[in-house]
């Protein structure tokens, strides 16, 4: 039997009966509640709790009754955005009830933006004048058509008890198991998100790889979903029928990937969704078909100056995924390749940004195991439970909680002075058309572009740097747009995940110098009002364009009143980086060096010396004390002595 965790969790369901006055709301609900009819009730029964046995799913139904009338309207509102599902009711020997559906009822939904399953619910069918029931028939099929979130239509009689549990069986089914994740009703096919998680439940059951399940794995596939195995005869029969519809459904192996989908697919044709849950929840499903929160246990980051990177195991996977995927051997992977890799999660994590052309491409616009493995850590690093997920989705079955690991607070790095870290994230601030893109790109081993296009959002760039010695770490490098500059530093945290600022300008620009000092020193400031101080690092860009002499001295000036490094000049366009990746990570695995010394930082330091000073002080005039006091005693217990000898 389904426990509340096969349904997310979800320990009852709402449901709210609206409908014109005198369709039969309450009526009905009194119906289920007693199995009996009363020809006379309260306009609106208080809620009605529905006992957990009533269905078979085993959670408990909360049905609200609300009033039609415009004084009860805000109360009516108040109920439909707490519902789970609605009930629309119409009288069926009423034709302007089933008339107002369309004309007041959804648009009063769509108005208050009501998004849940709607169940439609003709009451009174007893008193219904049969020769209506053609035309109705016709209507309902337009109302389908019309209105995308009704789920069921269904009629019943209060009075007569006829199709009365039916009514919120599907409410509640509607609810636990829902249709629209699983199907498109426009094409008449499964979802895109639909097909791909049951790819990636098909994999796992194709143990032996031949891209067919053979009579041994769908048993187990049966016995692991429904808890009874399937017999010889019943295996023959699934065949023969995905066979008739899907003739590429069944080879000499078994069961092919289409006719797996072919079988779900006859499921939710025949209105039984509820099965195709129970297979996609025991893999681990949610109803957004997402892996559930308790299969992705995220190691928990304790601090916001803390970040995630993969361990080696999760690194050994991925190389060996590249080499499976690089069918045609060229060290690149195609957009097809990366497509294929992804084809059993819900979607490509690397279609948009921040992932979308942040790691490196070779010339033909395929991505290197460089690059896979960079966009890997960069998705680590932005969004640890993204990357556990997919890792899962992949096929990685390590132990999840072996494949990310959480590095040591960069304060203790400071203190320490020295860091575990092998992924650095870089901020790059500057003004406009200073170099900061340009410096991005040649991380990728992008050419110089003359075409200048402003960046409007924040950007990534994410390499491996080669250091001496061979080690190697992972650089990420955060643009940050002028135009966002101010929303980042009202963010008090903000610069907590950073590890390296650095300050691009155009050293032949007075104006692009200033405002790269300006967001220094407003940086430096932020990190000393924070805690969060980082190592700073400037950077002269276009240093093949002439200098701006002012520029030149007064970078010098303030680097040496800040205690920083001179500024590091490079000219992209000449292809002279000055090493910079390097001395950014450099300044990254010393974070105690390269920190500005702000007025701020440099009366802290004054005011713990003159504490240490006064401790100090205090320690010495305490000692002086307990000195002076052991030779008073010493004095008095010498002069008791002589004083016993004379006598």
């Amino acid at each position: 039997m389904a426990n509340q965790s096969s349904f997310g969790g979800r320990s009852g369901v709402r449901v709210v009966v609206i409908g014109d006055r005198a369709t039969g709301k309450s009526s009905l609900i009194a119906a289920i509640a007693t199995e009996s009819f009363a020809e006379s009730i309260t306009p609106v029964i208080p809620p009605t709790l529905l006992p957990p046995d009533l269905f078979p799913d085993k959670v408990p139904l909360t049905v609200i009754d609300t009033s039609s009338s415009l004084d009860k309207q805000s109360k009516r509102k108040e109920e439909l955005k707490r519902a789970d599902v609605v009930v629309l009711t119409y009288a069926c020997n009423d034709t302007a009830s089933f008339s107002r559906l369309s004309s007041y009822w959804f648009p009063e939904l769509h108005k208050l933006e009501v998004k849940v399953p709607v169940i439609v619910v003709g009451c009174k069918l007893d008193l219904r004048d049969e020769s209506q029931q053609v035309s109705l028939e016709r209507l309902m099929t337009q109302l389908l058509q019309q209105f995308k979130e009704i789920v069921t239509c269904i009629e019943c009689s209060a009075a007569t008890q006829y199709q009365v549990p039916e009514v919120f069986y599907f409410a509640q089914k509607a609810v636990l198991h829902p249709v629209d994740p699983l199907y498109n009703i426009g094409s008449q096919a499964l979802t895109d998100r639909c097909v791909r998680a049951l790819r990636r439940i098909f994999v796992l059951c194709d143990r032996d790889m031949d891209e067919a399940l053979n009579e041994a794995e769908l048993n187990d596939f049966q016995v692991r979903c429904f808890n009874v195995p399937l017999q010889s005869s019943e295996m023959a029969e699934v065949k023969s029928i995905v066979q008739q519809k899907v003739p590429e459904g069944v080879n000499s192996l078994g069961l092919t990937f289409p006719g797996f989908i072919c079988v779900h697919h006859m499921f939710l044709k025949k209105g039984r969704p509820e099965t195709l849950w129970a297979v996609l929840r025991n893999f681990g499903y949610d109803n957004n078909l997402k892996l559930k929160d308790d299969f992705l246990p995220v190691p928990a980051k304790r601090a916001l100056d803390q970040s995630v990177e993969l361990t080696g195991e999760a690194v050994e996977f991925l190389n060996g995924i590249f080499r499976l995927l690089d069918s045609d051997k060229d060290r690149a992977l195609r957009p097809a390749e990366i497509d294929k890799l992804f084809c059993t999660a819900p979607e490509s994590p690397w279609n948009d940004a921040p992932y979308k052309d942040s790691a490196e491409m070779n010339d033909m616009g395929y991505i290197s195991l460089n690059g896979f493995l960079s966009q890997w850590t960069l998705m680590t690093l932005l969004d640890p439970p993204c990357s556990l997920a997919n890792l899962i989705y992949i096929g990685y079955s390590g132990n999840p909680a072996a494949a990310l690991r959480v590095t040591r607070r960069r304060a203790v790095d400071r203190k320490k002075q020295a860091t575990e870290r092998n992924v650095f994230q870089c901020y790059v601030f500057g003004s406009k058309s200073s170099g900061k893109s340009a410096l991005l790109d040649s991380l990728l081993g992008r050419p110089f572009s003359n075409n200048y296009i402003p960046s409007t959002v924040e950007r990534f760039a994410v390499n491996a740097i080669e250091l001496i010695g061979g080690a190697r770490k992972t650089l990420v490098l955060r643009e940050i747009p002028e135009s966002k500059v101010s929303n980042v530093l009202s963010n008090k945290d903000y610069l907590a995940a950073c590890d390296v600022a650095v300050f691009v300008y155009d050293s032949s620009d007075e104006l692009s110098w200033r405002k790269s000092r300006d967001l220094l020193e407003k940086v430096a400031r932020e990190g000393d009002l924070t805690g969060y101080r980082v190592p700073c690092l400037l950077i002269a860009a276009k240093d093949d364009l002439t200098p701006y002499p002012r520029a030149v001295q007064d970078s010098v000036k303030v680097t040496q009143e800040l205690g920083i490094e001179a500024p590091i000049h490079v000219s992209m366009k000449l292809g002279d980086s000055s090493n910079v990746y390097n001395k950014i990570v450099h300044a990254a695995e010393h974070p105690h060096l390269s920190i500005p010394e702000t007025q701020i930082g440099k009366k802290r330091k004054q005011y713990h010396r003159l504490l240490q000073h006064s401790l100090v002080f205090a320690s010495v005039g305490t000692a002086m004390a307990f000195v002076g006091l052991a030779a008073c005693r010493a004095y008095a217990v010498k002069k008791n002595s002589s004083e016993r000898l004379l006598i």
